[in-house]
């Protein structure tokens, strides 16, 4: 494993050790170590299948870990915002954007009970920091994919979070709504929240993030982005669909992920 490790913190926002997770004893997580601190903007990269989306779910309480998984987030943190994978909404539901955000107010507002004008308010500006406060009476199914992605991020803001985990945010949409998403994303970071999002896009993972988690199964490297864009970590993810391409003083590595070349 390639560990170049992030700067420590005595105080760090998220603890991980020991975390494993087997179904019918075939790991699809095994012996996670690592930390998260506050503020840090955190990628998520490896193959299809390399439990990416198992550890956010993990993070989230969705998914219970195998016994001696050791999990800890900071005094007051609280539950994590979530968006997940697109594939996993369903859009033709009749609801509006302000009824999905106020989805993420459930168990303050309670069941089968009416929002407040804090509830509102609070809805208002979650779609504020997201740019879809004028689309807030717009039915979630007119809406494009990037704009339906602001849309749950807003659900996962609503509540004041100190982290947010995204799915594959990028994933269905085009690449106005992509530069468009990462704009919020980096505003939301700006502001002092700490991002963890998993990615296929081993460009914007290394360029845009802080520190690098790569993951197949097992934590292959952790640590700053600019030290693990290297042969070593990548064949570490995707074995011999790695290709190293000198350009002068840098290296170009282009990665064939679904074996097709």
């Amino acid at each position: 494993m390639t560990m170049s490790m992030p700067l420590t913190d005595p105080d760090p926002l998220v603890s991980v050790a020991g975390l494993s997770l087997y179904y019918d004893r075939v790991a699809a997580l095994e012996d996670l170590h690592f930390s998260i601190r506050r503020g840090e903007s955190v990628a998520i990269i490896g193959p299809n299948g390399a439990g990416k989306s198992t550890l956010l779910k993990v993070l989230m309480g969705l998914i219970q870990p195998s016994p001696g998984a050791r999990i800890r987030f900071a005094p007051g943190v609280g539950l994590p915002g979530y968006v997940p994978q697109q594939q996993e909404v369903d859009w033709q539901f009749p609801v509006t954007v302000q009824d999905v955000v106020l989805m993420g107010l459930v168990r303050q507002i309670g069941w089968l009970r009416q929002p407040g004008k804090v509830h509102l308010k609070q809805v208002e500006s979650a779609l504020e920091r997201v740019g879809l406060r004028d689309l807030a009476g717009r039915q979630i199914g007119e809406l494009s994919g990037g704009q339906r992605q602001r849309v749950f991020i807003a659900r996962a803001l609503v509540r004041q979070v100190a982290l947010l985990l995204l799915d594959e945010p990028f994933a269905g949409v085009d690449a106005a709504a992509q530069t468009g998403l990462m704009e919020v994303i980096d505003r939301l970071h700006q502001e002092g929240l700490t991002i963890v999002l998993s990615t296929h896009d081993l460009g914007l993972a290394f360029r845009r993030f802080q520190t690098v988690l790569a993951l197949n199964k097992r934590l292959v490297a952790w640590g700053p982005a600019a030290t693990l864009y290297t042969p070593a970590t990548l064949r570490g993810l995707y074995g011999e669909g790695v290709a190293v391409v000198p350009a002068g003083d840098t290296v170009t590595l282009f990665v064939d992920e679904h074996g097709c070349c």
